[in-house]
């Protein structure tokens, strides 16, 4: 998994970032202020910085300047275009503003990470291989014929694993706001990767809510 520095003076935003993105696996390291960013790179190499503006001591801006050009998502409550069109234009490969929803942040940081890291282009769990390039999924190397629908609802549980989701959040992501149809469409797909992908031990139950992928971090 990644190497993710999180610059955010903010230490319950920071820590719950961090917490979530430990959750699905990734190797976290936090700053709180502009020079600590930049003493924590020259420390340990990462591979992606997610990176709030309004920084002390030095700002968002200033620090990805002298970053060397690390992978960075900018963070912060500064929804303004021009904002943003700094931050692009300066070569950062994405920007949220905050607040942000978790998933959203996890949906983008996964964006960025395959896009960077060749090694993101597949995930291995137990006898299952997703090939992320091809939108492929093997058993034991062998193919295993999925519709769209099912290899975007294992996906999405990939990218959240060990995170509990909702049969009306797992509805979004996958069938979009506008679907007209009902949860079950969720239950009856989530027994299809079950069985298909053998993964009964893998994908959680949660009880009154959805469905969980488990997967050791």
């Amino acid at each position: 998994m990644a190497k993710i520095l999180i610059v955010e003076d903010e230490t319950a935003i920071n820590e719950l970032i961090r917490r979530n993105l430990q959750l699905v696996g990734h190797t976290c390291f936090s700053a709180f202020d502009g020079p600590a960013a930049l003493e924590q790179l020259s420390r340990e190499p990462v591979d992606l910085m997610l990176l709030d503006v309004m920084l002390p001591g030095l700002d968002g801006f200033a620090v990805y300047q002298q970053a060397q050009q690390v992978p960075t998502i900018f963070l912060t409550a500064k929804s303004g275009l021009p904002d943003r069109v700094r931050g692009l234009t300066m070569g950062a490969d994405d920007y949220i503003s905050k607040p942000f929803e978790m998933l959203e942040l996890l949906a983008r940081v996964e964006a960025v990470l395959r896009r960077t890291l060749k090694s993101r282009a597949s995930f291995e769990l137990d006898e299952m291989k997703i090939d992320f390039d091809s939108r492929q999924i093997f058993l034991r190397g062998c193919p295993v014929d999925c519709t769209p629908k099912e290899y975007a609802l294992l996906e999405t549980l990939v990218n959240n694993r060990n995170i509990a989701l909702s049969r009306e959040r797992l509805l979004e992501l996958v069938w979009g706001y506008d679907f007209e149809g009902d949860t079950r469409t969720v239950d009856v797909h989530i027994q299809k990767l079950r069985r298909k992908l053998e993964l009964e031990g893998r994908i959680k139950t949660v009880y009154k809510l959805g469905y969980r992928l488990e997967a050791s971090p």
